[in-house]
């Protein structure tokens, strides 16, 4: 391991560097939610911080399951900047902002459509479906600025500038949580504040990603301002790689929600803890999407450059560090795993069942690093069908049939089936590299 570290010193650094500040920004993530909590916790009654609550989550899936355009747009950038093709530079970034601004319209123009969607999934109380309505039906305008920031973070991360992403998502935590502050409780805009919050965050959030961005460009040279950029060609490849990826990223959101409402069949108690649990995946995610977001621009690079020893080199580290990172979180786990769950809740009946499954969650990292950081790596590489099948596979057979045939174990059983499906998953992408290794197919 010293000599692994040795000989390749200044590559480790280059990953942490560009790791580094995706891993700040996913930890400012989670303050955004504690804000909203903290505010709207105050207004004296419980239909508002359900409402916020069931609102906040049905925008968060259907902008989560538009991070296709993320990860497109990370592998292709990378891949052009490795070649150093800036005119190809700019016109995925066109390309990329006029398929978000469609998608945005398309989910802007269905939200009237939401209203049964949430009634029928949730079955709260008509004063939460109130609040829940206010908000969701204020917060879906924010979806053309917050899906172009997606592309334009995805923009500046394959192009290695780490920062930039990170600045982004400060930019627009810091924005929210004022407007949060001053609109809910010195307004009194109840819900409503909160959303409006959101809402104009991520519009001042574009105006700044696109600041960034131009200035780049001009100190690159890439042609943002000339024409020719638009090629039905390329639009269709650019639109069948999000495809695939969104395919990808269904089938994993439809396994975490059979989680929640299998969780919840089983009792309130159960799906409380269960809950509690989904925040140690959180923390894992942190430091092993942050490596996985690095892998993607640095392996794109490597694809671009027509270097399938640099694409090896860049698994092999992204590896090394990912294995660290995932040990680390299981030793924690073990050793501190009783203490968190008693700093999220106070509940005793819900800190006694989290602590029934709190192996499992010991287990996770390990199970899961693979899969992380092998999305990225194939995610670098622009290999969007084989990150669609192995989904399809490991859903089929990794979680779905493992739970069919551990179903008895009821919680035990749902939560063995999430680590046999995050297992698979990275066994399934380690083999079909391996494939593409063997047949010399890596820059295909």
């Amino acid at each position: 391991m010293k000599k692994f570290l040795k000989r390749h010193k200044a590559h480790h650094k280059s990953l942490l560097l560009l790791a580094g500040p995706m891993i700040l920004s996913n930890i400012t993530v989670p303050l955004l939610g504690i804000v909203d909590t903290a505010v709207i916790g105050h207004l004296g009654s419980a239909h508002y911080l359900a409402g916020i609550a069931l609102g906040a989550t049905i925008i968060s899936l259907l902008f989560w399951l538009a991070g296709f355009l993320r990860m497109s747009t990370t592998g292709l950038v990378a891949q052009a900047y490795g070649k150093k093709d800036y005119a190809q530079l700019a016109g995925l970034l066109k390309r990329s902002l006029v398929l978000a601004l469609i998608v945005a319209f398309i989910l802007i123009a269905l939200s009237p459509l939401m209203k049964n969607v949430i009634a029928y999934l949730s079955g709260s109380s008509e004063e939460v479906l109130v609040q829940a309505y206010s908000y969701f039906y204020i917060r879906i305008f924010s979806a053309p600025a917050a899906l172009c920031n997606l592309v334009l973070l995805a923009w500046m991360l394959g192009i290695h500038y780490g920062k930039g992403p990170f600045y982004l998502l400060l930019v627009t935590n810091i924005t929210n949580i004022v407007l949060d502050i001053y609109f809910v409780v010195f307004l009194d805009w109840e819900v409503a504040g909160a959303a409006w919050a959101s809402v104009i965050a991520d519009y001042i959030a574009l105006v700044f990603a696109l600041f960034l961005v131009i200035r780049l460009a001009n100190k690159m040279s890439v042609p943002l301002f000339v024409g020719g950029w638009f090629s039905r060609k390329k639009m269709w490849a650019l639109l069948s790689l999000n495809r695939d990826i969104f395919i990808r990223s269904l089938i994993l959101q439809l396994c975490f929600s059979f989680m929640t409402f299998y969780g919840a069949r089983i009792g309130d108690v159960t799906l409380a803890a269960n809950a509690v649990l989904m925040n140690f995946l959180m923390l894992v995610s942190f430091a092993l999407d942050g490596i996985a977001y690095a892998s993607e621009a640095k392996i794109g690079q490597a694809k671009g450059q027509n270097s399938v020893r640099r694409i090896n080199l860049w698994v092999r580290i992204s590896v090394f560090w990912g294995m660290l990172f995932a040990l680390c979180y299981s030793v924690f786990f073990a050793l501190f795993g009783g203490q968190i769950i008693t700093l999220l809740t106070d509940v005793p009946q819900v800190i006694s069942e989290a602590q029934k499954y709190l192996p499992w969650l010991i287990i996770l990292p390990l199970a899961a690093m693979s899969c992380f950081l092998f999305d990225g790596i194939f995610v670098g590489l622009t290999r969007a069908k084989d990150m669609r099948n192995t989904m399809v596979f490991s859903a089929l057979f990794g979680f779905f049939g493992v739970f069919l045939l551990s179903q008895q174990w009821q919680n035990h059983g749902l939560w063995f089936s999430m680590t046999c499906f995050m297992l698979l998953r990275g066994i399934t992408l380690i083999v079909r590299y391996r494939q593409l290794q063997t047949s010399q197919r890596l820059l295909s």
